[in-house]
């Protein structure tokens, strides 16, 4: 086992990611078009957009993206994906102030990143920054209760043979509720999936987790006040 940063550890993945059969995501990928709705003509940001796997889905459906992450070797997989020259890409570390204008997008969305976000009450905050009045936070995330099964984010490096983890932290769901209602969120739906017999069938790897919570999925909206 090798422990890295989390940068350090995605600009290694960066190579092998797109081409892993990951369960988690073919759990998100069921779930989060209901929850973006439809996006033509919207203003959308993928808080970190890793290679583009949502990015690149939410300009096929009609949106104008803006795509941020501060792997670089991500980015550099994205920006190789035909269309990319329609995204705008930034890099950019999430544990910072987002370089973006107040209330600019339509859409504000973050995939399967929170459990690398050490301080949430300034993400969840900057999220509500950056999301006009009448729009929506969308958040997905790797259940914590994978992590009491001793899973978080990993990958095996076929270079060096080993398994590399990047670096996640313990969020409870308390945690993100509360970071939550401290931003000035309200939480529209919020919803808890587990492994099932059918996400089992499509992906082995899921199976030893069969009937406990994977993957959960928010649908945030700005308090007036």
């Amino acid at each position: 086992m090798e422990d890295l940063a989390t940068r350090d550890g995605y600009d290694r993945w960066a190579e092998i990611y797109d081409g892993e059969d990951n369960p988690l995501i073919r759990l998100e990928e069921r779930v989060l078009p209901g929850l973006l709705g439809d996006v033509r003509g919207l203003r959308v940001v993928d808080l970190g957009c890793g290679t583009g796997r949502v990015s690149f889905r939410l300009l096929e459906a009609g949106a104008e993206v803006t795509a941020l992450d501060f792997s670089e070797g991500m980015l550099a997989t994205a920006r190789t994906r035909p269309g990319a020259d329609r995204i705008r890409f930034m890099t950019h570390d999430l544990g910072r102030p987002l370089p973006l204008e107040d209330e600019a997008f339509d859409r504000v969305v973050s995939c399967l990143v929170l459990e690398h976000i050490q301080r949430l009450d300034p993400f969840f905050a900057e999220m509500r920054r950056v999301c006009r009045a009448k729009g929506a936070v969308i958040v997905t995330a790797m259940h914590p209760a994978m992590m009491l099964r001793g899973v978080q984010a990993r990958f095996h490096d076929p270079a060096s043979g080993r398994v590399v983890r990047p670096k996640s932290w313990p969020n409870q769901i308390s945690d993100f509720v509360m970071a939550v209602v401290r931003a000035g969120l309200s939480i529209e739906s919020m919803v808890e999936h587990a492994v099932d017999e059918q996400l089992a069938a499509e992906s082995p790897r899921a199976m030893k987790h069969l009937g406990w919570p994977l993957l959960i999925a928010m649908k945030l909206k700005r308090d007036r006040v």
